[in-house]
């Protein structure tokens, strides 16, 4: 999937999980453009570290990794160190549409079974949203745990359009707007990968998901599993923001540890633009002696000069 579009990222968009804080933004509404500006020549990357079993690497150095920017490898890096993030907010997005009724009621079990299990995760940080048809609701902000909430997703009733890209967009601009200092931001999307309403598309929702920080996680509710073309988009979609992708046979408690997994496995890295090519910088990383290591991270980030 190409994700090089740069037209709701104007200038300096840092990578991976973007732990850039300090930059100003223009936001309006739920579901704003996410605009950043900022002469800053230093790239910020973070990225996930672990062995072939999944599990979190420690001890991890700079002469560990490379890093290829723009075809261009980075080994000099200015900063190397686990991420101090220590908490998830986490947006739940529930597909509600008619093409996902088969495997509904199996869907909701895992929502309300990852609602359950949130040790270590403040109930205020958890929000669940919904679409199908035209517009996305929001069914709880925190306090997701009540029975009101679990009620109006039980009885839901299906929708015959389902606008998975807008809702990605929704979810993005919701969680931007919600965001806590000091929490990874974190959407899980429980779908069959179908689109057939959105105005906006995967790749207006991949750049939604990179301007408001959030890591992308994908659990495939369809039929079909890995071979449809709806699996293969939210697989594209959560790998492009340094997230992961779930088949149906995934429960919510596998879903949520592999996300407390991440937050734990986490390093960040800084080092200086290796040039000043504007549009879209595609960004990969690479272990430089043990072949074993598994490394994530975003895509990639856009960039552009400031007008002078």
């Amino acid at each position: 999937m190409n994700v090089r579009s740069s037209h709701s990222l104007q200038w300096l968009v840092l990578p991976c999980l973007l732990l850039a804080r300090g930059l100003a933004s223009d936001e309006t509404g739920i579901a704003p453009e996410a605009v950043y500006r900022s002469n800053v020549r230093e790239v910020r990357l973070a990225f996930y570290a672990t062995d072939q079993q999944n599990r979190a690497v420690d001890q991890l150095t700079g002469g560990d990794i490379a890093v290829v920017d723009n075809e261009r490898v980075v080994r000099r890096f200015r900063s190397f160190a686990r991420t101090q993030e220590t908490r998830l907010q986490i947006v739940l997005l529930v597909d509600t549409s008619e093409s996902v009724v088969p495997g509904f009621q199996r869907e909701i079990a895992d929502v309300v079974q990852l609602i359950s299990r949130t040790d270590g995760i403040s109930a205020d940080d958890v929000s669940l949203l919904s679409f199908g048809g035209t517009q996305p609701k929001v069914i709880c902000q925190g306090d997701c745990q009540g029975p009101q909430a679990r009620a109006k997703l039980s009885t839901a009733e299906a929708a015959d359009q389902t606008p998975l890209y807008d809702a990605l967009v929704f979810a993005a601009g919701f969680i931007a707007q919600h965001h806590q200092p000091g929490a990874r931001p974190v959407i899980v999307v429980f779908s069959d990968g179908e689109d057939t309403i959105s105005r906006s598309s995967a790749e207006d929702a991949i750049d939604a998901a990179l301007g408001s920080e959030a890591v992308l996680y994908a659990a495939d509710v369809g039929a079909s599993h890995l071979h449809s073309d709806g699996a293969a988009a939210l697989r594209s979609m959560s790998e492009a923001t340094g997230g992961r992708f779930f088949p149906l046979r995934e429960n919510g408690t596998s879903i949520l540890s592999a996300v407390l997994e991440d937050l734990h496995s986490s390093y960040v890295v800084t080092y200086q633009l290796p040039d000043r090519e504007t549009g879209f910088h595609e960004v990969r990383i690479f272990p430089t002696h043990n072949l074993n290591l598994q490394l994530r991270c975003r895509s990639g980030y856009y960039y552009q000069e400031r007008a002078r």
